[in-house]
Parts: structure tokens; C-alpha cells; sequence
């Protein structure tokens, strides 16, 4: 049986005994998260009377994602001290219990799980659904809703459809037809202005000036970008730098760090295929649970008590030497800077 069938069998069965159904996404969620979560709400309320509450924790960062509750008007809210505990039942999206990038306790068993992550361990919940090759979770919602054929209202075809995009990177990574049927099956009914305008945003002076600062303190050494953005604004920065510098064509990788609120943030990024960005991350983290991702993408965070700079500087370097290390970047070989703003205008560095 395939996913949505799954899903669609298990909430028929529980029905109103899981609700009121709390819907957690992961910390910063992103539009694969919040369009996931959303269709479920639906899903759950419209189809079988299962009341829920999307919660989140962290921030919504990206003006993209801002911009995607704002003009779809999605019921997302952040998570309140007491929710967990209150709620007996709670679905995670595009996240699981075991991943450092939520706060779902271990000592409890989820009821539902979507998402498309490879799992550190065997998931403890009452029905688990994990697709590794769908590309995004927002892909197994939307073929739950396409099974019932009826109409999909247009705000939440609108989310889906930025869900989908921007985790297979404008279906890049969309392998299976089936994928490919979803986006396209859930595209006659989306806003296409409303969509546009999302994903266009207009920015604000924070974002240039990041952007500024990472082109003058990126450095290179044999296609891989690494840029330490010390502290930002918000933690999405850091994985919006780590796409942008990725345009550059001789960058084949980029790595990112960033600090926000006693956490080292960092991205990876790479154009190189079939090669286990995540698993790469992960390896360079003390903890491997505190990083993830899939195929291209990956990304994760440690908590730093200390506030001391050195501290941070010594972190940020030990990361960076790990993925040298793990990229078999030849020896003897430095890095240098990328960009040089006093280069003659046309003349690439």
C-alpha cells in the first residue's frame, strides 16, 4: 500500500479518537513543512472531523516563507509552553521524534509521522510513513488529496505547489512520474499570481547587506565555498548565502556557518550528484543527530553555551576542517578569497 493510501486508511480508522490532533513541523520550517502541514489539517478536519493545531518552533525566517503565511493565510502558530503536554496526540511533519530539530520528546510515541528524511533509527509512532525518494513530504499529502478526487481549495494547492518546488529544487530532483503527476495534478487549482508574487519577493536592506557580507569573507579551494557569517539575523541566512554562492560556476560546493541564539547553524550545499550531502554533514557534527538533509541539501545546528568568540571561532574551524577532510581536498592546496571588490568590472576571480 502506498503512503497516501496508508495515511488515508489510518485516519479513517481513528478518526475522532486522535482528536484534537496537534500538527508539529520542524524547528524554522520551511515551505515543504508548512504546505505538508497544512494539507494535513485539512486532510484531517475536512475528511474525517479531526480537529488540529499547526505549531511550530523557532521562527519563520525567509522572506519567502514569511510571504507564503502571509498571502496563503496559513494557520500556523507557534508552539506555546504547555502544547506538547496538553495534546495526547501529535503528528510531526517533514521531521522526526529522533531528530534534533524539534522538540518532541523522546519519551514519547508520536501518533502520525510524514516525511521523506532517511531515519536515524526505526521511528516509534502509531503509523509511520517515510518516502526517502519522493523528493518532499508535501508530495505524499498531495497525492492523499488528488486519491479523493475532489476539488482542492486554492490556497492550499498554492502551498503545495511551492512545497513541492522548492524541496526538488523546481523538480529537479523529481525522479519518479509519480512525483512529477502530483505537482501537476494540484497545478489547475493553485493561485499562479499568488505564487508568483511568493516566490518574488521584495527584500529588504537586511538581506543585501547579508548578501554583501558574504561575498567579501568567501573563501575557495578546489570548487568548495566556505563562508562564517558570524552572527545573523535570522538562521535561514545561512542556507539562503549557502544557495546564492552556489550560483557561482566554479562552486561545486558551499558550506555556511552562522550563530542565532546560542546555536552554530550550517549549511551544505552541492551542484556534484549522487553525493551524500547530508551523510557528509553528519559526519562532521559531534553528534550526527544534530544534522540531516537529502541528496544535494543538507543542514544542522549545535547548541554553544559558551559566549565566548574564541569558542565559537574554534567550532567553526574544527567543522570546517571536517569537510575538507571529508571532501579528500587535495593537500597543500589553501584557500583564498573568492571575490575581490576591487576586481576590474567583467573580470572573473
Amino acid at each position: 500500500m502506498h503512503s497516501e493510501q496508508k495515511l488515508l486508511s489510518f485516519l479513517a480508522e481513528r478518526k475522532k479518537t486522535i482528536s484534537p490532533l496537534l500538527i508539529l513541523t520542524h524547528d524554522y520550517p520551511d515551505p515543504d513543512a508548512l504546505a505538508g502541514a497544512y494539507a494535513l489539517k485539512y486532510l484531517a478536519e475536512h475528511s474525517f472531523g479531526i480537529m488540529s493545531r499547526i505549531v511550530y518552533r523557532g521562527i519563520i525566517g525567509r522572506i519567502e516563507n514569511r510571504n507564503m503565511v502571509s498571502l496563503l493565510r496559513l494557520p500556523v502558530h507557534k508552539l506555546r509552553p504547555r502544547d506538547i503536554d496538553n495534546h495526547a496526540h501529535i503528528a510531526l511533519i517533514d521531521t522526526q521524534p529522533e531528530f534534533e530539530n524539534n522538540p518532541f520528546p523522546n519519551s514519547r510515541k508520536a501518533t502520525l509521522i510524514i516525511d521523506q528524511h532517511p531515519p536515524v533509527n526505526r521511528p516509534q509512532s502509531e503509523c509511520t510513513l517515510i518516502d526517502t525518494s519522493c523528493g518532499a513530504t508535501s508530495v505524499i499529502l498531495a497525492k492523499a488529496l488528488l486519491s479523493l478526487k475532489s476539488d482542492i481549495p486554492k490556497r492550499l494547492a498554492t502551498a503545495l505547489a511551492y512545497g513541492i518546488t522548492t524541496d526538488t529544487l523546481n523538480l529537479y530532483r523529481a525522479r519518479r512520474r509519480d512525483i512529477l503527476e502530483a505537482y501537476l495534478g494540484i497545478l489547475p487549482f493553485a493561485d499562479m499570481h499568488v505564487l508568483a508574487r511568493i516566490q518574488v519577493p521584495v527584500h529588504g536592506k537586511d538581506y543585501f547587506e547579508t548578501l554583501s557580507h558574504a561575498i567579501s569573507r568567501t573563501k575557495m579551494r578546489q570548487g568548495l565555498m566556505i563562508c562564517h557569517l558570524g552572527w545573523v539575523s535570522n538562521p535561514d541566512a545561512v542556507s539562503e548565502v549557502a544557495d546564492f554562492l552556489l550560483c557561482y560556476r566554479r562552486a561545486e560546493w558551499t558550506f555556511i556557518t552562522g550563530r542565532f541564539k546560542g546555536k552554530l547553524h550550517a549549511s551544505l550545499r552541492t551542484k556534484v550528484k549522487d553525493k551524500p550531502a547530508a551523510g557528509i554533514l553528519r559526519s562532521c557534527f559531534k553528534d550526527p543527530d544534530d544534522a540531516g538533509g537529502h541528496d544535494q541539501i543538507a543542514g544542522g545546528s549545535m547548541r554553544i553555551k559558551s559566549k565566548d568568540d574564541t569558542v565559537w571561532n574554534r567550532e567553526e574551524k574544527r567543522l570546517q576542517a571536517n569537510i575538507v577532510k571529508q571532501l579528500n581536498l587535495k593537500k597543500g592546496s589553501r584557500f583564498h578569497y573568492t571575490f575581490k571588490v576591487d576586481s576590474p568590472m567583467g573580470t572573473e576571480n
